[in-house]
């Protein structure tokens, strides 16, 4: 299965030992995970900014994710779907990516549940997800 793992959950999974650190681990291995110069940037930023990463560890990040990860450089929407244009940007990943779902714990998403043929679930619901 082809996913986008939101940039929420990508930091979560590297600050802890969580949910989020399992699901990243299991998609590794078992799914394809797609990335953008998009969220790689903001995945970054937060890392060094709200986390107090160094740059030389969040560029070690950023080249593990890069190494075992797609990366696809998404067309621009046609028009807004979320009110976030950062929302929209994770959107438009997981549709160049053709993915089935985007595994994200923002609100503003998950509302969507759907977006074309594309399911929007929580990281507690991927399990489920995947199973069914």
């Amino acid at each position: 299965m082809r996913i986008v793992l939101d940039t929420n959950v990508l930091i979560a999974a590297f600050i802890s030992h969580g949910n989020c650190n399992e699901l990243l681990e299991h998609c590794a291995l078992n799914h394809s995970v797609i990335l953008s110069p998009f969220i790689i940037s903001e995945l970054r930023e937060k890392l060094t900014g709200k986390f107090h990463y160094s740059k030389r560890e969040a560029d070690a990040v950023v080249r593990l994710l890069k190494s075992r990860f797609e990366v696809v450089r998404p067309a621009a929407l046609e028009e807004a779907i979320c009110r976030d244009p950062d929302d929209d940007a994770i959107i438009a990943t997981a549709l160049s990516g053709n993915c089935s779902c985007i595994v994200s714990g923002d609100k503003d998403l998950l509302v969507l549940e759907k977006v074309q043929e594309i399911h929007v679930i929580s990281p507690a619901n991927f399990w489920a997800f995947e199973n069914g």
